[in-house]
């Protein structure tokens, strides 16, 4: 079995606030893998005196835990514990009903000898590869759907569209959330390799267009997860003054790529 895992600063001078994570059980029955990616909020209040990268620290620590002990709940209702534990952590301290409250986006994805189970909240993503080399992205679209006049400013995301319906979902503190995430399962026997990626890495795909999901798994798989990381950082060299390309996004995000393959 071959695992890499991956995970960049978009700016070395800031703290990640990505987290990653393989977990392989003692039993050396089955794993998983976990990738968070905390939402940047923007300048202001967010209700909370903890930075993202201790709020994605504590709910990856739950996860990473709940993912390989508790093999009889669901993904769903393992994200919905983390939450719970997590919220449980600050909620004496912090201003939890807050919209900015610290939140990451979710990839779990957990399998045994028999079966795959998944997970997607928000806009990171798992791609699945079958022996015949065929890929499978598993994303949740709600944000991109979203109209761009509708992500106009901070404040009208936040009170019309961030965690409500018609919006987006991220993990925060409320764990009904996670009954909003893409789930699923696939054969273990039908699948080979598996990719978790932030949208600081899957930027080579859409936003670059540098080639497709199966693509991507390719490059990972023949030059490692840094060199697609690498990739992603010069292509946003390259375009940090025109912004062809980045357009309103900032020109380096934090990036993480997992990767496993059997």
């Amino acid at each position: 079995m071959r695992t890499e895992l991956v995970s960049e600063p978009g700016d070395p001078g800031r703290p990640n606030e990505d987290f990653a994570s393989v977990g392989l059980p003692a039993s050396g029955q089955g794993g998983s893998l976990i990738v968070l990616d905390g939402v940047t909020p923007p300048r202001g209040e967010t209700g909370c005196l903890h930075s993202v990268p201790w709020y994605t620290a504590r709910l990856g620590g739950a996860l990473t835990e709940l993912t390989v002990s508790c093999r009889d709940l669901t993904l769903a209702e393992i994200l919905s514990r983390a939450i719970v534990r997590t919220a449980e952590a600050h909620a004496t301290t912090c201003d939890l009903s807050h919209p900015r409250t610290p939140q990451a986006t979710v990839v779990l994805a957990r399998w045994s000898p028999a079966e795959i189970e998944y997970l997607v909240l928000s806009d990171s993503a798992l791609l699945a590869e079958t022996p015949s080399g065929e890929v499978t992205a598993v994303l949740d679209d709600r944000l991109s759907r979203l109209p761009r006049s509708a992500l106009a400013t901070d404040a009208v995301i936040d009170t019309t569209l961030r965690n409500k319906e018609g919006g987006f979902f991220t993990a925060a503190a409320d764990p009904s959330v996670a009954d909003r995430a893409v789930t699923g399962s696939l054969l273990r026997a039908e699948v080979r390799a598996l990719a978790a990626l932030t949208d600081g890495a899957t930027r080579w795909v859409e936003k670059f267009g540098e080639g497709d999901w199966a693509d991507c798994l390719a490059l990972v798989r023949k030059d490692g997860a840094a060199e697609l990381v690498g990739r992603v950082r010069a292509l946003e060299r390259a375009d940090a003054q025109e912004r062809a390309y980045l357009r309103r996004s900032k020109t380096h995000d934090d990036a993480t790529v997992v990767y496993v393959e059997w």
